[in-house]
């Protein structure tokens, strides 16, 4: 029995925690494609609707300004958090699309049920899942930005903590909360703090804009 909090009672490993999902697709075909990927597992409860706390997968091969406006939407009226899957992104539309507030891209080369399910909960949880190379894309045009900054030096407009930023850099070399709580030797939960509190106070969406933000102010 589905409770009010998005969990089940059935399976002989008692409750288990479930993250409502909304698909989008261009077409049909690539719905249920998706669809069926994700139904097989438990963790997911998958919806027709998105609202606060639902994750909206968004699939397409490339993007345009209607699916930005789309991301823009889900992310900021609807209190939704985005995962994009996604054949390429050009290098005008990265920071965009960060700043949309995705939290996960997943390329649609390596969407396996496995990979699409990881995204999911990373982005339920307010977790960064960035490709490998699309992050080092990210540092790359930060740096482009900076550099052809004429006469305004990159110091930093609203001050970091040192904790958040060595919180951040390691966010930013794709390490997981555990995995930072244990190289700063702080506990998960305030590595969580930190983040939450940053985010908070910095109005950022998730780890990946926080990412984004200390890169372009010049504290990683």
């Amino acid at each position: 029995m589905r409770s009010s909090f998005g969990t089940t009672d059935d399976g002989p490993g008692g409750p288990v925690h479930r993250v409502p999902v909304i698909v989008h697709a261009p077409d049909p075909i690539s719905r249920e494609g998706v669809l069926s990927q994700l139904r097989r597992h438990p963790e997911i409860d998958l919806r027709t609707e998105s609202g606060p706390g639902t994750v909206a997968l968004l699939v397409d091969d490339s993007l345009d300004e209607a699916d930005l406006t789309r991301l823009r939407r889900i992310v900021r009226s609807e209190g939704a958090r985005a995962v994009l899957v996604v054949g390429g992104i050009r290098e005008a539309e990265l920071l965009d699309v960060i700043e949309c507030g995705v939290g996960a891209i997943v390329w649609r080369h390596e969407a396996t049920a496995h990979r699409l399910v990881q995204a999911v909960l990373s982005a339920a949880r307010g977790d960064g899942d960035l490709p490998a190379d699309l992050l080092g894309r990210l540092i790359d045009q930060v740096g482009t930005l900076h550099r052809g900054a004429a006469g305004h030096p990159a110091t930093p407009s609203v001050g970091l903590v040192p904790r958040e930023v060595d919180v951040l850099r390691l966010v930013a070399d794709g390490f997981d909360t555990s995995e930072i709580a244990g190289k700063l030797s702080y506990s998960e939960r305030t590595i969580k703090n930190v983040m939450h509190g940053l985010t908070t106070r910095l109005h950022l969406r998730n780890r990946a804009h926080a990412v984004a933000y200390a890169l372009r102010e010049g504290y990683i």
